[in-house]
């Protein structure tokens, strides 16, 4: 899990931001609209796009004024370009860079581009995706969006009526997600969490009356306009604007409808990311990625054991329960991945014997008064700095958090790889899986395999 950590403003607001990688070059991302980036890991496309990029760039994530963890403002008076550019540079102080690019698509564009107007020491360069410099069509920007459009929009976003269609703004936002009802759910409870009404409505209010076009031609930071050939909000000609009056912007058109960074087409995203700030790129070969069975394990009702205990005597238990999951991985030949909380993860090299450790760990853990849940995966893991990530390892959490308590969980890809090798399974039918397309078979261990 990453942590989330505080910078402080000349004015004494604490700006939330997280720090993944440690590449040589520092990219700024800042929460996508109204979502937090406290909750970019929830969804599986977002957490990989993330992975790909801290490859090679350290990630400075954050929460701009009002959104998610950062502080809150008076709706009334919602932060000004300037002080977007200020928070900014408190923020690359804090994590000690000196220079860094940003990211910046949707509702973010504008701050990106007066922070490289007024810091253009600071800034590296700028990655506009799907992005503007003005949102309202206006003379000699007749391609801008309609400000009664805009309005009804406005209005749609944050005040939905009860009876509208849930998935109606991922429909034109990110189309090629729409049907997906796990992302749906994520993209408006990520929405909720991050901005009440009152500051969604102040944010989109002052986005509509931003307009930023008389700063492109004295913007001389190297940068890089994307643009998705055929979006629906910010068209086209938003991104070729851009590019034009951006001295020596390379503009790169994508196919896609989608607004997102992270759905549609990611991984050509992230490809010209990486070329723009390395100067090369590189097509990551999943062949290169180890194939491993991922354990997860978690302690049932450990709120209601660290009530019951009391904080001392609940640490020092729980220390007891680490020590011990600790030990049973390493005797079946495992890694210790890291510890989250009540819950450890675990790769093994062999499906049989992470199957056996679940087992062995359930049954060692009980004389600590404890019960066990354990999920099981196997896939291809990506691996950095120690860490796991990938599609799998969001997988083999989901699976356990549909496991039962003192039930050993496993996805569909363990059965075809163990037969015969005594261990059995018994079907528990198919499930969606948060964040994941589709249902998922998945198969309890059978009390009478031997571990």
């Amino acid at each position: 899990m990453v942590a989330t950590r505080y910078a402080t403003a000349d004015d004494g607001a604490r700006l939330a931001y997280q720090v993944r990688g440690a590449g040589p070059v520092d990219l700024l991302i800042p929460s996508y609209g109204f979502i937090s980036v406290a909750t970019f890991d929830e969804e599986p496309r977002c957490a990989w796009f993330l992975e790909r990029l801290q490859s090679f760039a350290r990630l400075i994530c954050f929460d701009w004024r009002g959104i998610g963890l950062s502080d809150p403002f008076d709706p009334a008076r919602p932060p000004t370009l300037d002080r977007a550019a200020e928070d900014v540079r408190s923020i690359l102080n804090r994590v000690g860079s000196a220079q860094a690019a940003f990211l910046a698509s949707l509702l973010s564009g504008p701050a990106a581009l007066q922070f490289a107007a007024s810091a253009p020491s600071r800034a590296a360069g700028l990655v506009l995706v799907n992005t503007t410099a003005r949102c309202l069509a206006a003379p000699g920007y007749e391609f801008g969006v309609p400000e009664l459009v805009a309005s009804r929009f406005t209005e749609e976003v944050i005040e939905p009526d009860a009876d509208a269609d849930s998935g109606a703004v991922v429909a034109v936002h990110a189309p090629s997600v729409a049907s997906d009802p796990a992302f749906v759910h994520w993209w408006e409870d990520a929405g909720r969490r991050g901005a009440s009404p009152a500051v969604a409505r102040a944010y989109q209010t002052a986005f509509l009356a931003t307009d930023v076009r008389a700063l492109l031609p004295s913007i001389r930071v190297p940068a890089l306009v994307i643009q998705r050939r055929d979006t629906q909000w910010f068209r086209r000609e938003h991104g070729a604007y851009l590019a034009e009056r951006l001295p020596g912007a390379r503009y790169v058109e994508l196919p896609g409808t989608d607004m997102p960074p992270f759905t549609e087409n990611a991984d050509l995203v992230v490809e010209e990311i990486e070329e723009f700030l390395t100067g090369a790129r590189h097509v990551h070969d999943d062949g290169d990625r180890p194939l491993a069975t991922l354990l997860f394990t978690d302690i049932v009702e450990s709120t209601s054991h660290a009530a019951r205990l009391g904080d001392h005597q609940w640490r020092e238990l729980l220390h007891r329960y680490h020590e011990r999951v600790s030990r049973e991985v390493v005797r079946f030949r495992g890694n210790v991945v890291k510890t989250l909380g009540d819950g450890i993860i675990g790769t093994f090299d062999s499906p049989a014997r992470a199957v056996r450790c679940a087992m062995s760990t359930r049954d060692a853990v009980e004389s600590l008064g404890l019960q066990l849940r354990a999920g099981l995966h196997t896939g291809e893991i990506d691996l950095t700095d120690g860490d796991v990530g990938g599609i799998a390892v969001h997988i083999a959490a989901r699976v356990m958090a549909l496991a039962e308590p003192g039930e050993i969980l496993a996805s569909g890809a363990l059965p075809a790889l163990l037969v015969g090798s005594g261990i059995t399974f018994e079907p528990r039918g198919e499930h969606e899986l948060k964040g994941l397309p589709g249902t998922w078979p998945l198969f309890v261990v059978a009390d009478d395999t031997d571990a």
